[in-house]
C-alpha cells in the first residue's frame, strides 16, 4: 500500500484523502449508494425535525446512516469479487448475496427504529 510508512498528521491526511476518494468512487459507480445519499438529504433533516429529544434524533439519524455505511461495505465486497473474475461461481454469488442481505438488514433495522420511535405518537 502506498504511504504505509506515513506517521502522524501525514497518515491522517492520507487516510482522509483515501476515504473521500472511496466516497467519490462509490457515488460515481454505485446507483444504490447514490439513491441512499439523495434519500439522506430528506431523511436526516426529517429525523431531526421528528425527534422529540436528542436520543430520538440520534436513533433516527443513526439508524438511517447505517444504510449507506453498509452499502459502502456491500459495494466494496462486490467490487472485490468482480476483480477476481466475472465468471459465475457459487462462492462469488454467496459473497454478493450475503453483502446484499446486510444492506437489506440495515434497511429493516432503520425502518424498525423509525416505527418504534414514531408510531407511538399516533396511537
Amino acid at each position: 500500500m502506498a504511504y504505509q510508512n506515513a506517521r502522524g498528521a501525514t497518515r491522517l491526511i492520507n487516510a482522509f484523502r483515501y476515504s473521500m476518494e472511496g466516497f467519490r468512487k462509490c457515488f460515481k459507480y454505485e446507483e444504490a449508494f447514490r439513491q441512499e445519499v439523495f434519500a439522506s438529504l430528506v431523511m436526516v433533516p426529517l429525523a431531526i425535525w421528528l425527534g422529540d429529544n436528542g436520543i430520538e434524533r440520534a436513533l433516527l439519524v443513526g439508524s438511517w446512516l447505517m444504510v449507506p455505511i453498509v452499502e459502502l461495505l456491500n459495494s466494496a465486497i462486490e467490487a472485490n469479487v468482480d476483480r477476481v473474475g466475472l465468471e459465475r461461481h457459487k462462492l462469488s454469488a454467496r459473497a454478493k448475496d450475503i453483502a446484499s442481505a446486510a444492506v437489506f438488514s440495515s434497511l429493516v433495522m432503520a425502518s424498525s427504529v423509525w416505527a418504534l420511535v414514531l408510531i407511538p405518537r399516533w396511537l
